[in-house]
């Protein structure tokens, strides 16, 4: 009996949990991607977009005791904040919030059919890259306002001249779009100046806030590592990107 307490004292302790801030971050920003989320046992999270150009891989903290979905994440972020320290018991069904362990207030949230829920599971390899390029946390602000200001869609990674590119917000289907630019350092795979134009929606720059490697493959996708959170992101680029790859 007094083994079978403690087993119970144990897995209880196991499977209770709190979220770091820096957790709380990384699942708002994966709120942005998909309102959907399956976390599977440990401690790797993704998501992708509805329209699957967007995936998004953290490795955080804490590890998570067992597989759960959730439908609606940002009710989940929600619910959450309704405890200034919330800890997070997980049953098989449900998980109950409480507040830093008190059992005088408490919250039972259902977790979701994993069957209704987007997620995924494909682990993505790179294809060559032809451009890296650091992307800091001013320059990605500043860029993603200019988009806003001015109401435009795209943006564009341009070769300018060897090891120089530019990053531009524009409409591409509007010659006379207003457009803001912005230079960037590139390196080219193999020490190559090729001509290229790289299209990106802004749309689909659903970033957390952070400086970024950036990687960019003629074959349509880009990778961002963030450097100093162990989050990434790979992002498909407009098919625009193809046709520009042998002349500017």
């Amino acid at each position: 009996m007094v083994l079978l307490l403690y087993t119970l004292m144990i897995w209880r302790m196991v499977k209770i949990m709190n979220l770091s801030n820096e957790t709380v971050s990384v699942l708002k920003n994966f709120s942005t991607i998909n309102q959907n989320l399956v976390i599977k046992g440990g401690n790797s999270i993704s998501t992708i977009s509805a329209q699957k150009n967007i995936i998004a891989k953290a490795t955080v903290k804490e590890t998570f005791p067992q597989d759960f979905a959730i439908y609606d994440l940002n009710e989940f972020l929600a619910a959450l904040s309704l405890f200034e320290k919330p800890d997070l018991e997980f049953r098989d069904d449900f998980v109950v919030i409480t507040e830093n362990g008190s059992t005088t207030k408490s919250l039972k949230y259902w977790y979701s059919d994993p069957s209704v829920v987007t997620t995924t599971s494909k682990e993505i390899t790179m294809p060559e890259c032809e451009v890296t390029f650091s992307l800091d946390n001013s320059m990605l602000s500043d860029v993603q306002k200019a988009a806003a200001v001015i109401g435009v869609p795209d943006m564009v990674l341009q070769a300018m001249t060897a090891g120089k590119a530019v990053l531009k917000v524009t409409d591409k289907k509007n010659s006379t779009a207003n457009d803001y630019a912005v230079g960037v350092d590139v390196t080219n795979e193999d020490g190559k100046d090729l001509p290229y134009k790289f299209w990106f929606k802004v749309e689909n720059l659903k970033l957390l806030s952070g400086s970024y490697n950036v990687a960019v493959s003629s074959r349509t996708i880009s990778h961002f590592v963030n450097s100093n959170v162990n989050i990434y992101y790979w992002i498909a680029l407009e098919p625009a990107s193809k046709l520009s790859l042998i002349h500017i």
